[in-house]
């Protein structure tokens, strides 16, 4: 939901580092595994209770999830970077809140598979979405240029980034909060089901 107004207010200074850091070599690739590197580091704080500690990666991960984009566009796009970059976002997304679960089993499982099982339902909507509009030639920057065609939903990057923060903030509150944003997930999911179905109305069966 946010993050349309988010990629308003951080691309133009993305975009500066991005040109800085394509200047100097660094290609966009690297960056994107370098924010993974970062993310898969702050789950295995969490995961080791060092949750305030987990904040730091964290974001750095993030912020090199915005300047693999800058640095491509300022250098050269590719289909293979577009598709690493959704791939380390999923890891990404998932590795949270397995930190969370294995931080605390019994108080965190039940609460952080509902979780994941959100995020799965919620990313292959997304994907879903994203391969048929891609059929159909459609096309929308309002979150950014992207290799995927970004459709808006209740919750969106900037919401989940917002929410791993709090849980980092307070861990002991991980299983109402998962609960809670899981659900939302399932909103979210439910929405972009219903507009792929105005969206892309019955013309036979072309599964």
């Amino acid at each position: 939901m946010l993050d349309g107004i988010m990629r308003r207010l951080i691309d133009p200074p993305l975009d500066r580092a991005g040109r800085a850091l394509a200047a100097r070599g660094v290609t966009a690739d690297s960056v994107t595994l370098a924010g993974l590197a970062l993310g898969l580091v702050a789950a295995g704080l969490i995961a080791l209770g060092l949750t305030l500690l987990a904040l730091l990666p964290l974001l750095a991960s993030r912020l090199a999830d915005g300047l693999d984009g800058a640095v491509a566009r300022a250098s050269r796009k590719t289909d293979f970077g577009g598709f690493l970059d959704i791939v380390s976002d999923f890891l990404f997304y998932g590795a949270v809140p397995l930190g969370f679960v294995l931080l605390d089993p019994a108080a965190n499982g039940a609460a952080g598979a509902f979780l994941l099982l959100s995020f799965y339902v919620n990313g292959a909507s997304f994907l879903g979405f994203a391969i048929l509009a891609e059929r159909r030639r459609m096309e929308t920057r309002a979150r950014g240029v992207k290799s995927l065609y970004f459709t808006g939903g209740l919750l969106e990057g900037t919401e989940t980034i917002a929410f791993f923060v709090a849980l980092c903030l307070w861990p002991g509150w991980f299983a109402p909060l998962a609960w809670g944003f899981g659900a939302l997930c399932f909103v979210t999911a439910g929405a972009r089901v219903l507009l792929a179905r105005r969206v892309f109305p019955p013309e036979g069966d072309r599964r």
